[in-house]
């Protein structure tokens, strides 16, 4: 990797720029992005992929389409010389379930546009993003600045689930650049990395009887009402006094139960998940270690009881890029000058970024839209967002590899 040289435009290459993005043709592209049910599972994409590389390759990117699984291309679309720094953006096309039709007014795959917004599943979570990927990447090229570096447009299937989309472009397709703006719903403010995952079972284990004796038995459920009491009152406390100045606190969050067989038996069983997620320098391991000690104190005087504590899936720590590094800066730079949000932050969703990130590639996370929204019914973006977020991945593109 070549690395990125100084961070800077020059303003007559901005104008140029910011005028070759043609806000008409942002929005019919998120429309027919939102309109392609990319639902995961299944997560097939392809038509959403072909949306994606058919303009690029228009404006003369090379275009290839790895694939890791039946139905799941993903794009890899590139320009620029094969010399110099290598910068590439990094969304996903795929989307959840849409959940309880009923809940939604707007239909879920009508791109509907009412106040301002496009509605629809995917609008936000992640369809915006890429639109205004692939939209400044053309607005990039057509502007006509030459490139001192090459810039690859990434667009990825199955973030929603295992993130195998982006693993196959890094491991097997060859994507290093020297670093990544991956896009998601940070309301164009500057992420420089993203929480861990350091998700949790507890079990406890009691003994079987008749509700009409449940002195004969040892109440699981019973026992885990002790454990998630003494988590919340003594997990919780120091989760608040774990801060980081650029991510939300540390958390703990009990999100699903299941115990008992029927209303006239004590239940021998109950289970908990908790999803933990970890700000920089907390240990997925030191996590699980800290809950599993709360849990086993809570029971340790209640008879008959045990408890079990396991991780629910392999921990991922948090993921941090250098602040003062060049893809902050060329985004903060982009920012500034379209008068946006200029303080760095942290994202609080896993994202396809710690993929990049476990490869060594910089990483940031950047795009329109409120996370709030991701996976609700009647999910929506600002059109303004999304347009904003064109001109400023298009400015970070010009000041991190154009320009020569």
């Amino acid at each position: 990797m070549t690395g990125f040289a100084a961070i800077g435009f020059r303003e007559e290459q901005a104008r140029a720029v910011l005028e070759a993005v043609d806000p008409d043709e942002v929005v019919a592209f998120l429309q027919a992005l939102v309109r392609v049910p990319s639902v995961n599972p299944p997560g097939e994409v392809a038509d959403a992929i072909a949306i994606c590389a058919a303009p690029l390759a228009d404006a003369g990117f090379s275009t290839n389409t790895p694939t890791h699984a039946e139905g799941k291309p993903n794009l890899i679309a590139s320009v620029g010389p094969d010399r110099g720094p290598v910068l590439a953006f990094n969304a996903h096309v795929d989307v959840v379930p849409i959940g309880d039709r009923g809940a939604w007014r707007h239909d879920p795959f009508g791109a509907e546009i009412a106040d301002g917004r496009v509605y629809g599943r995917g609008a936000g979570d992640d369809k915006a993003s890429v639109t205004a990927q692939v939209m400044a990447a053309l607005a990039l090229v057509r502007s006509g600045v030459p490139l001192r570096g090459r810039l690859l447009v990434t667009e990825v299937a199955d973030e929603e689930t295992s993130g195998a989309g982006a693993i196959h472009v890094i491991r097997e397709a060859g994507v290093r650049p020297d670093g990544v703006i991956v896009g998601e719903q940070t309301l164009n403010r500057v992420a420089i990395g993203e929480k861990g995952a350091a998700g949790v079972e507890i079990e406890v284990s009691g003994r079987t009887a008749h509700g009409a004796l449940p002195w004969e038995g040892a109440n699981a459920v019973e026992g885990m009402a002790h454990v998630i009491v003494a988590l919340r009152r003594e997990l919780q406390p120091r989760l608040n006094e774990r801060t980081h100045p650029f991510f939300k606190p540390s958390s703990a969050s009990v999100n699903l139960i299941e115990g008992g067989v029927k209303a006239n038996v004590v239940p021998d069983r109950c289970r908990i998940y908790i999803d933990r997620r970890l700000i920089p320098g907390e240990e997925p391991a030191a996590s699980t270690a800290e809950i599993a000690e709360i849990a086993r104190e809570a029971i340790r005087k209640l008879e008959g009881l045990a408890v079990e504590i396991r991780p629910s899936f392999e921990a991922l720590p948090a993921t941090m890029s250098d602040p003062d590094g060049a893809l902050a800066k060329a985004m903060l730079a982009a920012n500034a000058h379209l008068g946006l949000a200029t303080e760095l932050t942290g994202f609080s969703m896993a994202t396809d970024g710690r993929h990049f990130a476990a490869a060594g590639i910089p990483t940031i996370i950047y795009g329109p839209g409120d996370p709030r929204l991701a996976h609700v019914p009647d999910e929506w973006v600002g059109i303004e967002e999304v347009l904003e977020a064109t001109r400023a991945y298009a400015l970070a593109a010009l000041a991190l590899i154009g320009g020569e």
